[in-house]
């Protein structure tokens, strides 16, 4: 199985170059809008785009020919994406255009990159970091994305096809309950506390809506230095972020690793319009809203891949309010959650209990032989026993 690992690395131009790059950039995009404009928007396949507009964008907007192969691909996938969201594609901005083997080029021995544009085909050096150097070194590369960042310096995205091991057949499994209190909390007793990543948020909040109302009112120089502190704040909150769940899953996927084992996580796909649609005052929706479950499911399963792990996502229905020792419906408050089985009668800490639960639904995904988890109705509750696989 490859996966495909995307290294995103400065590129160090002058000004003649950055001005090459943005023309290709602007000529890629007026292609791509013509393009859609022009051509039937039922058309998502990338041959069939071509066969059909190739030539007109090829003289109309001074492209490579690779680069016209590549705008009638990025529109068909924009396309597709955009279909299965029920949705329909605008427009294409001046900020970016994709290469192929012919377009794009990287040098190991002297660690530039050679990439056609309108004008002429340009060497640029790469800023590459120790990661980037470790990573690309010995590779060939044959595919990229040149992007022109919000801070105004060009990248290079490069894409390299690597081949990840074979997934692991574990029988052991970690169970993983995600929330915006504890961001996540493993059935092997490791938890990750929310409390820093909240306070960053509401501070950063507090300070935007200052700043916000700062544009507005004041002197000239009062609402130019608003201006200028916004845009030095802008995503350093999604980058502190985004480096939290890169450090919380990279734990997680370790630890299976060395254990052996799967990662089992809920599946809270459509979470955020649920909660959404309970009342609740300004700061409890921002909270929610600000909670980043999704992306550290996504590192979850990339690294999952590149390590031979294996991560199911099972259904969250009842895990929180399920005794994982007797399967019972259980009284959860705030962190607290006490079995109502007076057989059993386990308390304890309802995200330790959540994330046992879904350790036990990721075994019965992950068995060969089906589920062995049932209950029967007696009395009103659910008295849960065992089935021995057969």
């Amino acid at each position: 199985m490859n996966q495909v690992l995307t290294l995103v690395v400065k590129l160090q131009v002058s000004t003649e170059k950055q001005q090459l790059l943005l023309d290709t950039a602007s000529a890629f995009a007026s292609a791509c809008n013509w393009i859609n404009h022009n051509i039937n928007p039922n058309l998502t396949n990338r041959n069939s785009i071509q066969a059909v507009c190739y030539k007109n964008v090829k003289d109309q907007f001074g492209l490579t020919a690779n680069h016209v192969v590549r705008a009638c691909a990025r529109v068909g996938a924009n396309r597709l994406t955009a279909k299965q969201k029920g949705k329909k594609v605008k427009s294409f901005k001046p900020t970016s255009f994709d290469c192929d083997a012919r377009t794009f080029s990287f040098v190991e021995s002297n660690w530039t990159v050679s990439i056609s544009t309108t004008g002429k085909r340009l060497t640029v050096p790469l800023r590459a970091s120790n990661y980037h150097r470790g990573k690309l070194a010995g590779q060939n590369p044959t595919s990229a994305q040149v992007c022109l960042h919000k801070d105004g310096c060009w990248y290079v995205h490069i894409q390299l096809k690597l081949e990840s091991p074979k997934t692991i057949k574990a029988t052991n499994v970690i169970g993983v309950d995600l929330g915006p209190r504890d961001i996540a909390v493993t059935s092997t007793g490791k938890s990750w506390s929310g409390k820093e990543i909240q306070k960053t948020r509401d501070k950063y909040s507090r300070v935007r809506a200052s700043l916000q109302k700062k544009t507005s009112q004041g002197t000239r120089s009062t609402r130019r230095r608003a201006r200028q502190i916004l845009k030095r704040l802008s995503g350093r909150e999604r980058r502190y972020q985004t480096w939290l769940n890169h450090n919380i899953s990279k734990a997680i996927i370790c630890e299976a690793k060395q254990t052996q084992s799967f990662v089992s996580i809920e599946d809270l796909t459509g979470i955020r319009g649920r909660t959404n649609s309970q009342p609740r005052n300004k700061t409890e929706r921002r909270r929610s809203n600000a909670w980043a479950f999704y992306q550290l499911k996504t590192f979850l399963e990339y690294k999952g891949i590149s390590e031979g792990i294996e991560v199911i996502a099972v259904n969250p229905a009842y895990t929180s309010q399920s005794c994982h020792c007797c399967l019972h419906i259980g009284v959860r408050t705030e962190k607290r959650f006490k079995c109502s089985n007076k057989v059993c009668g386990w308390i304890g800490d309802a995200d330790e209990n959540g994330s046992k639960m879904i350790a036990l639904l990721g075994l019965t995904v992950n068995q060969p032989r089906g589920s062995w988890l049932s209950c029967e109705i007696t009395g009103g509750l659910p008295k849960a026993h065992t089935i021995a696989s057969a």
